[in-house]
């Protein structure tokens, strides 16, 4: 599976009106804890990869979650788009020790709060993060290759009816962005 995904920074609020009178639909809020490893036999940050475990819990104080995650390399040079391979863990710490006793190291850790709306088959993501700020992220799933441009284009088409502009993507990780501030 690959996931299609583009991301701009922008004014949340706004945003969301926007997405209000576009009448998104909400699916929820969110707060995050993405802790990325790197391997012991190569270097991710060299080989555009990316391992993390997320923590996931609703604001509520409702049920959390874990999951690990492992994202290939960039696949275009037009947005964040990838492989993408994700299951649930039944314990996010036992996964962290399993990984730590396998010799990956934790290299940093994410936090965002997160406000999700689908719109035309796309979800647009309002995200907090900690020390870098706000960004809206427009993403969808596809199963081959052949589907990653038109789902892209599909992407940029939300993006403009948010009135924000694809070319202010940025291709850089949440986690890139946090080790730069």
């Amino acid at each position: 599976m690959y996931e299609v995904e583009v991301k701009v920074p922008a004014d949340i609020e706004r945003i969301r009106s926007r997405l209000e009178a576009l009448e998104a639909t909400p699916r929820g809020r969110v707060v995050q804890e993405d802790t990325y490893y790197d391997a012991p036999h190569r270097s991710f940050p060299e080989t555009d990869e990316a391992l993390r475990i997320r923590s996931e819990s609703r604001p509520d104080g409702g049920d959390s979650e874990a999951r690990v995650t492992y994202k290939g390399p960039l696949v275009d040079e037009h947005s964040k788009s990838r492989e993408e391979f994700e299951t649930a863990v039944g314990d996010g710490e036992t996964m962290a020790a399993v990984l730590t006793n396998l010799g990956f190291e934790p290299v940093a850790t994410v936090r965002k709060a997160r406000e999700r709306f689908a719109l035309e088959g796309y979800t647009i993501t309002l995200d907090d993060v900690d020390d870098v700020g706000e960004y809206v992220e427009v993403e969808t799933d596809v199963d081959g290759e052949e589907a990653l441009e038109d789902a892209r284009e599909g992407a940029f088409g939300v993006l403009e009816r948010l009135e924000l502009d694809p070319d202010d993507q940025l291709r850089t990780s949440y986690l890139e962005l946090v080790l730069d501030s």
